[in-house]
């Protein structure tokens, strides 16, 4: 059986523990943010360790990857990003095997596998992310025959935003071959940095997006680095919505999500927006909450995963 559903994204290992405000404080973070570590954030770490702190499979789109196959029959899906070789990766590989989730891991031996620090407070988590192996993917191994093999056979595409930062040019190939097949090409936001600092590398993958998904913080951070002079989300979504496409055999559908409140889906064609639709959101007690380190990437997960399954 091919597998259905193809994600590309960045590997990581998950270092998540509950944390004091004070550890937020000491290292200029935000209680609900993600951001690339700088030297300054590399102690985080080891010092997070002290906090009974637990190693989990993550990494954005496997996180979605992995939601996917959860809703999917065994091997629907395959998962694409670059490793390094050691216990980290071979960790990563146990879990997504528990979940029926292949890995089709590229791998650096020149580079450890990434990691993230996900530090939570209260329901808030802050994710501070070492890419090391994660940011060496390259375009060779997508196009390779053992991985292309896996493109042509899925019908659905999902990349995560943070690849933005590592491979351009193995998400351009994901789009223009999803345009000349007519597949679908779905991505996330993921973060508000993404669209402030690498814009133009969000704005040469935007023809491609059939689907896009993304919080109302990425929607609000997208509209100012572009200048679009509206705060309003379903507006946000209108214009990202109506942007030029590639493929104008599909309509393409904005997905903003915002937390507890409703989330927003506005889909347009190429004679502009043809549906606006608010779906609220079903609430959970607040006893009930543990904390909301991977909420986006489930919803991702159980969006993309719904649509392969039909």
């Amino acid at each position: 059986m091919p597998f259905s559903l193809l994600c590309l994204g960045n590997p990581l290992l998950d270092i998540q523990a509950v944390c004091p405000t004070e550890f937020l404080d000491k290292y200029g973070l935000k209680a609900n943010d993600a951001i690339l570590a700088e030297d300054k954030h590399m102690p985080i770490y080891d010092e997070i360790l002290k906090y009974d702190a637990k190693f989990l499979a993550g990494g954005a789109a496997q996180n979605t990857a992995r939601g996917a196959q959860y809703v999917l029959p065994p091997d629907s899906v395959v998962y694409c990003g670059c490793v390094g070789e050691d216990k980290f990766s071979d960790l990563l590989r146990e879990a997504n095997k528990k979940e029926g989730l292949y890995s089709a891991y590229l791998v650096e031996k020149d580079y450890p596998t990434g990691k993230c620090a996900v530090i939570v407070t209260g329901t808030d988590r802050s994710l501070v992310t070492d890419l090391s192996a994660a940011n060496h993917y390259k375009l060779d191994h997508l196009k390779s025959s053992e991985i292309w093999k896996f493109v042509e056979e899925a019908q659905y595409y999902y990349i995560g935003g943070y690849h933005l930062t590592v491979c351009v040019p193995a998400i351009l190939a994901l789009g223009q071959h999803a345009v000349e097949t007519n597949k679908v090409f779905s991505m996330n936001l993921s973060a508000p940095f993404l669209s402030q600092f690498f814009k133009d590398q969000m704005d040469s993958v935007a023809p491609y997006w059939d689907i896009l998904i993304g919080n109302e913080s990425e929607a609000a951070t997208y509209a100012e680095s572009h200048n679009l002079g509206i705060t309003d989300v379903t507006e946000i979504a209108k214009a990202i919505a109506t942007l030029p496409k590639a493929n104008t055999k599909r309509p393409r559908h904005v997905v903003i999500t915002q937390g507890a409140d409703s989330t927003i889906v506005v889909t347009a064609d190429q004679t502009g927006v043809t549906s606006v639709k608010v779906y609220p959101i079903r609430l959970i007690a607040a006893s009930d909450l543990v904390d909301t380190n991977g909420a986006g990437d489930s919803f991702a997960g159980g969006f993309i995963g719904s649509l392969v399954s039909g």
